[in-house]
């Protein structure tokens, strides 16, 4: 089953154009590099909860929106193979730093999953 690597950040809402273009940008690249799919999804209906929720988890501030993304692989051996290579891809050296960013990495939460169902 595949592999998943899977973000939530905040972005401010009057920098949505610019991080479409650096998502774009890192797509392509983490496509090149072999994986399966990427996908950049903005909030629509997402609530502040009482205990937990997408806005509380990324501490989101007045102004900003929730994205909330994904990177599919074939395996947790391809998407190390595929990271490796994106990393030291000197594509990504411009993207990755802090002063380019269109949002605060600080905030962003992210980690690896194995499939349980994929249908």
């Amino acid at each position: 089953m595949p592999y998943i690597d899977g973000f939530v950040l905040a972005v401010p809402k009057n920098k949505l154009d610019e991080y479409r273009k650096v998502a774009t940008r890192c797509g392509e690249i983490w496509r090149e590099h072999g994986a399966l799919a990427f996908r950049e999804n903005v909030a629509d209906d997402v609530k502040p909860g009482k205990l937990t929720s997408f806005p509380q988890a990324v501490d989101l501030q007045e102004g900003e929106t929730v994205i909330f993304s994904w990177i599919v692989y074939a395996s947790r051996a391809a998407r190390d193979e595929i990271n490796d290579k994106v990393m030291k891809d000197p594509r990504m050296t411009e993207l990755f730093k802090p002063e380019n960013m269109p949002f605060d990495g600080k905030r962003m939460i992210y980690g690896g999953f194995e499939s349980l169902i994929d249908m």
